[in-house]
């Protein structure tokens, strides 16, 4: 096995790298500029020349590399197309292969939020579980699912789209993916926030929540409930019970040793956990009953540990 690898997370408007050794030493990390214009044609150009940049100043060659992971936004196929990556402007990009040519070295690709769960998987709060879930709240709802150390892929790349599991079919409003009841309409950061409205929009009791108005944030929303307040804690109450049961019901199907709760929306902290445990073991299948929730450790450096994690198989 070589000594080094690349990971790199793709976003819409960053693109986060990583300089690793293959033991998972993350050794260098920095981000450039996602250029999207002209629907995102020279992306792969800037990964492969940043990666080239990188190798000449700390005086690596392409015999010491393991090559190039890299997490997409978007439906990944086992072949490294992608099909569609609306926030970088794509429609199908064959990506293992233009940046094969294009960088000279393997590439391994997957979608951005199995990739997280993989790097947490490999050296966040997943270490040392061979199968988890990964849930990722932040503006919208994300999921990855590694079974036996691999990602599940699915038939389409589309597996662990969590966030687009329905779960009230009587919602009137629609969620981004043209669907109503979508359980990221409700848990996820955004939706937090929509149900705090909403809440507070129903009843005339008094809240610590209406300081914020309109522009209330999730984090306002739990900062709310640890300080006691009774309508935030109503609201918390609400959002976790869906999405606790959400989560039992992934667990029927998928049954991990953990899941993985990452994203903007986890910084809450314990009370989360707190929150979601009852609904899950209230739902959760018997023989699933020791299942661990657990708070995601990596942050925003999920996206490039995960990608170097796939150039090692």
């Amino acid at each position: 096995m070589k000594e080094y690898g690349f990971g790199a997370d793709v976003g819409g408007t960053t693109i986060k790298m990583g300089l690793f050794r293959t033991d998972g030493t993350l050794l260098d990390k920095w981000e450039i500029p996602t250029d999207t214009s002209n629907c995102g044609e020279g992306i792969l150009q800037d990964i492969a020349d940043s990666v080239h940049d990188k190798m000449v100043g700390k005086d690596l060659t392409k015999d010491m590399v393991e090559g190039i992971g890299i997490g997409i936004p978007g439906a990944v196929d086992h072949n490294g197309v992608v099909n569609k990556a609306v926030n970088l402007g794509w429609d199908v990009v064959p990506v293992k292969e233009e940046l094969e040519n294009l960088s000279g070295m393997r590439v391994r690709v997957g979608n951005d939020a199995n990739v997280a769960a993989l790097g947490e998987n490999w050296m966040g709060s997943g270490k040392g579980y061979k199968s988890i879930v990964m849930v990722t709240l932040g503006t919208g709802i994300g999921g990855g699912i590694i079974i036996d150390g691999k990602i599940l892929i699915g038939a389409n790349g589309a597996a662990g789209e969590i966030g687009h599991i329905v779960v009230d079919d009587q919602e009137q409003e629609s969620c981004n993916c043209g669907h109503h009841g979508c359980i990221e309409q409700y848990a996820s950061a955004t939706g937090i926030a929509r149900m705090a409205r909403r809440t507070m929009a129903s009843t005339d009791a008094e809240s610590s929540m209406r300081a914020f108005g309109e522009e209330i944030s999730a984090k306002n929303v739990f900062d709310c409930a640890k300080a006691g307040d009774e309508l935030a804690c109503q609201v918390v109450t609400k959002v976790c019970d869906m999405l606790g049961a959400t989560m039992a019901s992934i667990g029927c199907v998928v049954n991990p040793d953990a899941f993985v709760i990452g994203g903007g929306v986890s910084k809450a902290g314990e009370i989360l956990l707190d929150y979601l445990k009852k609904p899950f073991q209230k739902n959760i299948f018997h023989a699933s009953k020791d299942t661990r929730i657990v708070l995601a450790t990596l942050g925003n450096d999920a996206g490039i540990y995960g990608a170097m994690r796939m150039l090692l198989d």
